[in-house]
């Protein structure tokens, strides 16, 4: 996410170098175990030590820090045991693989009278000592890492608004169908044990007291095998929620008077949170007990006691980090489920959090009372690139109980887990014959979810990385769980090849479809018997139809061939500013063809005879997309030009044709965040207004106007911080000692060249930047030496801008547009001359003034399009724009309020005629003409 700013920000290296991050409240907890190493600077054999232990131990000081070893907890002897005692395999079988796993180094460690503790749920070991120690333990042959134990810092909940209630029953959980479930089945979850790994749990809250499985039948309490304080923060060793969110996620799930999903569960809760933080220790901790439950000092473990479902409404940063892999690995083995929320990163693609991007976790999006994706709500893809979420559930406005005995609406991700986990805990009380099968049970959520379309982050129409299967159906999860049901598999192929991305729709009995793997294959895990039509479809191919009748346990097969539909071939250019352009999307709307444009901007693909529209989509913004109507009824040839894309003063950019040119004097300009100020060699056109100084920094930005070294790129044009600027490589970059910035000068050619500069933190991605400024105010940027993911622009702006920030042009803002010597030229437009408006005018504070007038350039009189002035000469306002050369011009001041209110001068039009070159400048009075 990028965030408003202006300047640098002198925390800015305390929290870019933070590897555990967290929310709480507002939905998702966030950790991470993974360390600052990078795994380049380690041979294939030895561990690697993150930069951040190193230097806890520097001076001869102590300092805590995790060694992960090479080996995983062996769970194979824990296969073939069935119900309760699963849990109870898995605990002997990961014991008595992480005690052999971790021998030596407990004996190292023993001997050298150091302070440790080991988990045997993950061969992960925590330890506290110094430098010695430390290079003893990552000399070890059994440590793949030593990696820092870092302390996350917690935000306060995000609340909520209030939602009407839908008779006596919360909106969220009359709206996944929990109440009929009650009512029709006389299900609410008895029988079930529910957990939470979370920030404790209110056990003697009203809502919450009745179903706590520590209160006996004489009303007393016993907390041990019910309630576990790994880190021993709660007084008297007695349960405790000193955040809330606990509270809040159990009541959802096991709340009575409305406000919980299934109220007959019993629960039991673990604080994987020590407040407003979470530390490894307590996550692993709390992990360890879910298994295999303990007395409240830990000692003592009973397997039998384990919980049916754990809900965990903490995730770490977006992606994949691997460090809770092995504690969710023993939960599904016991036959726990997993149910976790999806992250609060949201609305971007590529944000779903660890472990809910788990591919063996069953995550949760969050939907508000609309039935809409909430904005927060973390996207997929997960883990190898499955869909995240698995489905979506309420998460906006969630009312439930939090410590006090009182109730609140709280937002996040985090409150739509507990509504998938309590679903699990009806199904599993509905069906006692699917308790522990989490499989099948994954199934049913899978199937009975209601599609919800989004597939602007991949996926397909009913499973996509927004909604994930759909929306939550708990009432349908149920019935499907309580009818006869089979299976239905097969392969889809096509002129005998597996095909990928079919559709097959099934009705009858039930209503299903399903999209074919890479292998051509589908499968339907768990349909009510009867008799149902199967339908295919696939694009290029015409349709299929056939029966098929499923039976109670009973698993069919069905192989469906395609044939190929009568097609034809599509080819041509896309061409830009009288060129061909490479690496354009070429796409059939509402079809899966889509091509790139090669080297020389020709396309060529197949479509079925019949009408489309054709979208050609430029690599980079410097052209506009365009769209045509298209009939296929055998081959063409179908040539597209695009138009080129322009700022209000008339830019226009397209790819470089002149070569990178190196700079030949190197600038005292070295580190992070840093800036110089230089003598142009020759005034610099720039938005009308000639440059002769200009200041360049580190993080690849020219500019004319005051000095900035921010490293956090945005999107052009923005009000906000550098302006009047050139963004050859607008990122976080670093001139290390095997980088420099240097410059070199013609008559009419002016070079500043980044050489070989390289991303923060990575010290392996880097790349070369120069950019090539020309007396006619022609700007050219060109790159080389690109090595790894960021040189690619994925986290940089390129453009230009003007001094009010305005008005500008971006080539790409955090887009993967560079490659080996790629550049872009920006050129400002022919018979342009430069127009500024002086205007005398007393304003109150909160007042702008602007100009308006008949051109484009000046809005066509629109007051949401006019340009604005400056105040820094007050009370007269400045500012500018290009205007067409020997123009007649109409034009007006105008004020805004604050709350948009908009007056104009009175009087007529000013009018002028724009001269054949040079400038236009007014110096007038409001009012006055």
């Amino acid at each position: 996410m990028r965030h408003d700013r202006s300047g640098p920000d002198p925390r800015r290296k305390e929290r870019r170098r933070r590897t555990a991050t967290a929310l709480i409240g507002a939905g998702a907890l966030l950790i991470t175990l993974a360390g600052a190493p990078n795994p380049a600077h380690a041979a294939p054999n030895e561990p690697t030590v993150a930069a951040a232990v190193t230097e806890a131990v520097e001076g001869g000081r102590d300092a805590t820090f995790w060694v992960v070893l090479r080996d995983r907890p062996d769970l194979a002897p824990a296969g073939k045991a069935k119900g309760k005692a699963r849990a109870k395999a898995v605990h002997d079988a990961a014991r008595a693989s992480t005690a052999r796993h971790q021998s030596g180094l407990r004996k190292l460690l023993t001997a050298r009278k150091a302070r440790f503790e080991q988990f045997w749920i993950a061969d992960t070991v925590k330890v506290t000592g110094d430098a010695a120690l430390l290079a003893e333990v990552a000399a070890r042959p059994e440590v793949k890492a030593v990696l820092p134990d870092t302390p996350v810092t917690l935000p306060a909940p995000v609340a909520g608004a209030v939602q009407a209630a839908v008779d006596a029953n919360e909106w969220n959980v009359d709206r996944v169908g929990a109440p009929r479930v009650w009512g029709e089945r006389d299900v609410r979850g008895q029988g079930i044990v529910v957990a939470n790994v979370d920030t404790g749990v209110q056990f003697d809250h009203p809502a919450l007291a009745a179903n706590y499985r520590g209160r006996q039948a004489d009303g007393t309490v016993q907390h041990d095998y019910n309630w576990f304080d790994p880190a021993h923060v709660c007084p008297g060793a007695n349960p405790c929620d000193n955040n809330g969110h606990g509270t809040h996620t159990m009541g959802t799930m096991a709340g009575s008077g409305g406000i919980g999903v299934a109220p007959g569960v019993t629960w039991i809760a673990a604080k994987g949170c020590e407040s407003n933080s979470c530390s490894v220790a307590a996550l692993l901790g709390a992990g360890q007990w879910i298994v295999a439950p303990t007395d409240r000092n830990g000692q003592n473990p009973r397997p039998d006691l384990a919980p049916d479902i754990v809900n965990n409404s903490w995730g770490g940063a977006s992606g994949f980090d691997p460090w809770y892999s092995d504690v969710v690995r023993s939960w599904v083995a016991a036959g726990i489920f997993p149910a976790f929320s999806n992250g609060n990163a949201g609305p971007g693609c590529a944000t779903a959090s660890t472990p809910g991007s788990y591919t063996d976790t069953y995550s949760s999006g969050a939907t508000d009372v609309d039935n809409a994706i909430a904005s927060f709500s973390s996207r997929g893809t997960g883990q190898d690139g499955g869909v995240k979420p698995d489905l979506s559930a309420p998460g906006v406005d969630v009312r439930s109980s939090v410590p006090g005995g009182g109730y609140a609406s709280f937002s996040g991700t985090s409150m739509a887990s507990p509504h998938t986990a309590a679903t699990v805990a009806l199904i599993w009380s509905a069906a006692p014959g699917l308790r522990r099968d989490v499989t099948a049970t994954r199934e049913i959520l899978d199937e009975t979810a209601i599609d919800a379309n989004d597939t602007s982050c991949g996926g397909t129409a009913t499973d996509n990385n927004v909604f994930g299967q759909g929306r939550l159906d708990a009432y349908a999860a149920v019935d499907l769980a309580l009818r006869p049901a089979g299976r239905l598999t097969g392969t889809v192929t096509g002129a005998d090849v597996p095909l990928a991305g079919a559709t097959v729709t099934l009705t009858g009995a039930a209503t299903r479809s399903a999209t074919t793997g890479a292998d051509g294959g589908y499968r339907f895990g768990r349909l009510p018997a009867g008799d149902y039509r199967i339908r295919v479809t696939a694009f290029g191919y015409d349709t299929s139809e056939t029966g098929v009748t499923i039976t109670a346990n009973d698993a069919s097969d069905v192989d469906v061939a395609l044939t190929a539909s009568r097609s034809g071939v599509v080819s041509g250019q896309v061409s830009g500013a009288g060129a061909g352009l490479a690496g354009a999307t070429v796409a059939l709307t509402g079809t899966p063809v889509t091509v790139t444009t090669g080297a020389d901007g020709g396309f060529r693909l197949a479509a079925p005879v019949g009408d489309y529209e054709l979208t050609v989509r430029p690599p980079h913004s410097c052209f506009a997309a365009v769209t045509r109507s298209l009939t296929v009824s055998g081959d063409l040839t179908l040539d597209v030009p695009l138009t080129q894309n322009t700022d209000r003063y008339g830019h226009s950019c397209a790819p470089a044709t002149e070569e990178y040119r190196a700079g030949t004097d190197l600038l005292a300009l070295t580190g992070d965040d840093a800036a110089t100020e230089i003598t142009l060699p020759f005034a610099v056109p720039h938005y009308g207004a000639a440059r002769t100084r200009a200041w360049v920094s580190t993080n690849g930005v020219i500019g004319f106007g005051t000095v900035s070294s921010a490293y956090m790129n945005l999107a052009v044009p923005s009000a906000l911080e550098p302006n009047d600027t050139l963004f050859p490589l607008w990122d976080d970059l670093i001139v290390d000692d095997q980088a420099g910035v240097w410059t070199a000068a013609t008559a009419d050619t002016f070079v500043v060249e980044w050489r070989n500069v390289r991303f923060y933190p990575s010290s392996a991605d880097r790349i070369s930047v120069s950019a090539i400024l020309h007396a006619d105010g022609t700007v050219t940027y060109r790159y080389r030496g690109l090595t790894g993911t960021r040189a690619t622009g994925t986290s940089a702006t390129i453009g230009i801008e003007n001094a009010t920030g305005t008005d500008g042009l971006a080539y790409g803002v955090d887009t993967p547009i560079l490659t080996e010597g790629a550049g872009v030229t920006f050129r400002p437009p022919a018979n342009r001359i430069a127009a500024t408006f002086n205007v005398n005018r007393t304003t109150w504070y909160g007042q702008h003034v602007f100009v308006a007038g008949n051109l484009p350039e000046l809005g066509e009189w629109d007051p949401a399009r006019a340009v604005p002035l400056s105040a820094d000469g007050y009370p007269v306002w400045t500012g500018g724009t290009g205007l067409p050369a020997n123009t007649a011009v109409e034009f007006k001041y105008i004020v805004k309020d604050p709350d948009g209110t908009v007056t104009w001068e009175p009087g007529a039009n000013r009018t002028t005629t724009t001269p054949p070159t040079g400038r236009y400048v007014t110096h007038d009075t409001f009012g006055e003409h």
